[in-house]
């Protein structure tokens, strides 16, 4: 019973980032759009990566190794992060989300299309 309100406390703090990322990212705080979603967008398609992997919970208790899915060797586009990460890169939940309003070009999940099976509405 414990374990399972611990789940749902990380997972309502996790919506609740990704709600606050939106309506603030819909104030228009967030600017990048050239060939990559917007920060909000972007956000949202890396919470519904996790959602969809079931890493939601790992995620945002850091326990995710960022390395396993980044690009290892130039030009970076082989991962699913497009950055060379050192092995042990367990980020906080909090800087990742960071990193998708501020550098969502280093996610294919939010870069318009590379993926096929990923919505590209604007």
């Amino acid at each position: 019973m414990l374990k399972r309100l611990a789940t749902l406390g990380v997972i309502l703090v996790v919506a609740m980032v990704a709600t606050t990322v939106a309506v603030a990212g819909s104030k228009g705080k967030w600017g990048k759009q050239s060939a990559t979603l917007s920060g909000e967008k972007c956000v949202q398609a890396g919470v519904s990566f996790l959602i969809k992997n079931d890493l939601i919970e790992a995620a945002a208790k850091g326990e995710i190794d960022y390395d396993a899915i980044d690009s290892d060797t130039p030009p970076y586009t082989s991962g699913l992060i497009n950055t060379d990460l050192p092995a042990g890169s367990f980020l906080p939940l909090g800087a990742v989300v960071g990193l998708h309003l501020t550098n969502p070009e280093l996610f294919d999940w939010c870069l318009k299309g590379k993926k096929k099976d990923r919505d590209d509405d604007d």
